[in-house]
C-alpha cells in the first residue's frame, strides 16, 4: 500500500508549537534527532502491521524523521512488547499496543516479561476495530451462523477456528460465544493474523473471528463468508450480516489499538509525541485505511487512554480467568 506522496509535509515548528506550556518548565529539546522506529508485536500482512504502515508516513511529515516500522511476532505481542519497553525511554522507539498485548497477556502469560502499566508510557489511542466471524471453504454449506453452530453440535471439535495466538482476543472471543451456545470447537492457533487469513482460504481451518477489514478481504472474491459480526451493532463493510447479539449472544469483541513510548520517557517527548499522532492522523491517506477497516481515528490524551488500558486490564482479566486460558 502506498501512501507516500499523499501527506502533506507540516513544518516542524507548528507542532513545537503544541508543547509551548513546557518551555518555561525544560529546556528546548532536539527532538527528534533521527530515525523513529514503531515496533509491532505482529508479522507482515496483518492488521496492526497495516495501521503502523498506514500512519508512518504522515508521522514522518509531521516529525520531519523517517519513521519505520520493525516486526517482532511471537508470543501473542510479547516479544514485541518487551523489545519496545527495553529500549531507550528517548522517544526514538514507539510500540503500536493492543488489547491484547495491554490488557489479556499480563493474566494469561504466568511469567510475562513487561508489566503494561509500569513499562509503558500511554501516548494516543489510534482506534476500535470491530470483529466479524467469516466461514471458509472448508465448509461450503454453513450459510449462517445457525449453521456454524448447527454443525458443532453433533461431536466436539468437529468445527476448528483460528486465531493469531493462544489467549488472544479471537480465542477468547470464539470461547466466550461456543461456551454460550453449548458447544464445543477445537482451537487452531496461528503466529498471526495474516498466516490464520491463509489457513481459512487454504481449507485448513472453518472459521475465524477478526478485524472486520481482514474479514473483508477474505470475503471479496468469495472464498469465505461472513456470517456475523461480534459487535452490538452492524459494521458498514457488512451490510445485512447480522450480529451474534441478534442470535442471543451478548458478546462485543474487537481489537483496540494505541500508540506508547517506553517508560521514564521525558513528559515534553511524550506531549511533543501526542500532538504529532493527533496531527498524523488527520492525514486523509490515513483516514482511508482505517475506513477500510471498518474504523475511524480515535485520538485520546495520554491520561485517558492510561485509565482506559486499566480499566481495560480489569475487564478481561475476568474473561481470560473463566476460560482458563493461560500459558505457561
Amino acid at each position: 500500500m502506498i501512501l507516500e506522496g499523499l501527506v502533506p509535509k507540516i513544518h516542524r515548528r507548528a507542532l513545537l508549537g503544541a508543547t509551548a506550556s513546557f518551555a518555561l518548565a525544560a529546556p528546548a529539546l532536539a527532538y527528534p534527532d533521527r530515525t523513529v522506529r514503531i515496533i509491532s508485536g505482529y508479522p507482515p500482512g496483518g492488521l496492526n502491521d497495516i495501521i503502523c504502515r498506514a500512519i508512518a508516513p504522515s508521522l514522518t511529515a509531521v516529525l520531519g524523521q523517517p519513521v519505520v516500522i520493525e516486526n517482532r511476532g511471537g508470543a501473542n505481542g510479547s516479544l514485541g512488547a518487551t523489545a519496545a519497553a527495553r529500549s531507550a525511554p528517548d522517544g526514538h522507539t514507539l510500540w503500536m499496543g493492543i488489547v491484547d498485548t495491554q490488557a489479556i497477556n499480563p493474566y494469561a502469560y504466568r511469567n510475562l516479561a513487561y508489566d503494561p502499566d509500569r513499562d509503558f508510557a500511554p501516548i494516543s489511542l489510534i482506534g476500535k476495530f470491530p470483529f466479524t466471524l467469516v466461514v471458509g471453504p472448508s465448509k461450503p454449506n454453513i450459510r449462517t451462523f445457525q449453521d456454524l453452530i448447527n454443525a458443532a453440535r453433533p461431536a466436539a471439535d468437529a468445527i476448528t477456528y483460528a486465531s493469531w495466538g493462544v489467549a488472544s482476543t479471537p480465542h477468547l472471543a470464539t470461547e466466550r460465544m461456543v461456551q454460550q451456545q453449548g458447544v464445543r470447537m477445537l482451537h487452531v492457533p496461528f503466529i498471526g493474523q495474516a498466516p490464520a487469513m491463509q489457513a481459512i482460504l487454504a481449507g485448513q481451518v472453518d472459521c475465524f473471528a477478526l478485524p472486520a477489514g481482514g474479514a473483508e478481504s477474505l470475503t471479496r472474491g468469495g472464498g469465505a463468508r461472513a456470517v456475523a459480526v461480534l459487535a452490538p451493532a452492524e459494521v458498514p463493510l457488512f451490510p445485512g450480516v447480522p450480529t451474534v447479539k441478534s442470535f442471543g449472544v451478548p458478546l462485543d469483541s474487537g481489537l483496540w489499538k494505541a500508540i506508547y513510548a517506553p517508560a521514564r520517557t521525558p513528559a515534553p517527548i511524550i506531549a511533543q509525541l501526542n500532538a504529532a499522532v493527533r496531527e498524523a492522523m488527520k492525514a486523509p491517506a490515513f483516514i482511508e485505511v482505517m475506513r477500510q477497516q471498518g474504523a475511524v481515528p480515535e485520538p485520546s490524551t495520554p491520561e485517558w487512554l492510561g485509565e482506559f488500558q486499566r480499566s481495560e486490564r480489569v475487564a478481561w482479566g475476568e474473561v481470560v480467568r473463566s476460560s482458563n486460558a493461560l500459558v505457561d
